[in-house]
């Protein structure tokens, strides 16, 4: 089996594949203070919930865009897997064509997000990741990863609200169920929520106009606020939680000797 490492800002997304079949999925908190011991006795804890052991890793790979906690983790593999892991880096083969700029420069997270929706849902289609961040990504009708767009994530947009208004408290991100509310906490969150739903909805139609073409353009959200944004956009056509995490697996597949 594969076991898979997605290291973002907030989380680290692990999960196990047998073949093509994601067998468990877990998420612990990327914490840059916790040594490798830590994170290995909770990986352990979690393959051991779920009937598994060490010895059922055959391969490993990892994607991060935390670069300070990146020897932690490969301290961990090896002490508690005894494997070299393959990493999303610069050289690493993806099977797409990239249109970046520069490709050495675009994050490993939407190198497994493309990989993924090029795989998957095919193109033309559109890829958000709902993470810290945001990040919009186009694969066009030839499979190709044309570029896309990176704004600040839900949560982030929330405590700079907070951060730099004093009198704002902060507030659980939950959707009210109007946008016109009466006190100033639901004030806060139906503009945070809503106003944030308004900004994919346009940014999704600006990018499917400058895609062009008459074919249906899908959509196809991923991270850990998308239901939420989801469940009131009108652009959002597939929630898939694992995108990332099967975009992984699909590199470790092309790259694995």
């Amino acid at each position: 089996m594969i076991l898979t490492l997605d290291i973002g800002n907030t989380n680290i997304k692990c999960a196990l594949f047998e073949d093509e079949r994601l067998k468990k999925a877990w998420r612990m908190s990327t914490d840059r203070h916790k040594t490798h011991d830590e994170y290995g006795v909770l990986l352990m804890m979690f393959l051991n919930h779920a009937g598994y052991e060490a010895k059922d890793v055959e391969g490993i790979i990892l994607s991060s865009v935390v670069p300070t906690i990146n020897y932690t983790i490969e301290h961990m593999i090896d002490d508690y897997f005894g494997i070299v892991p393959l990493q999303v880096e610069p050289g690493i083969k993806t099977g797409i064509n990239i249109r970046y700029d520069n490709p050495q420069a675009l994050g490993a997270d939407r190198i497994c997000n493309a990989v993924a929706a090029q795989k998957y849902y095919g193109g033309p289609c559109i890829f958000i990741d709902f993470g810290t961040a945001t990040s919009f990504g186009v694969i066009s009708k030839k499979g190709e990863f044309l570029g896309g767009a990176i704004c600040p994530g839900v949560k982030m947009s929330s405590e700079a609200l907070t951060e730099r208004a004093a009198q704002l408290p902060k507030v659980e991100l939950v959707k009210p169920d109007s946008v016109i509310q009466r006190n100033t906490i639901t004030n806060m969150q139906a503009g945070i929520v809503y106003g944030y739903v308004g900004q994919v909805d346009y940014i999704v139609r600006k990018m499917k106009a400058e895609i062009g073409g008459s074919e249906h353009i899908r959509v196809i959200a991923t991270g850990g606020m998308a239901r939420m944004i989801a469940s009131e956009t009108s652009t959002i056509d597939i929630i898939d939680g694992q995108l990332t995490l099967k975009g992984l697996r699909l590199l470790y597949e092309r790259n694995a000797k």
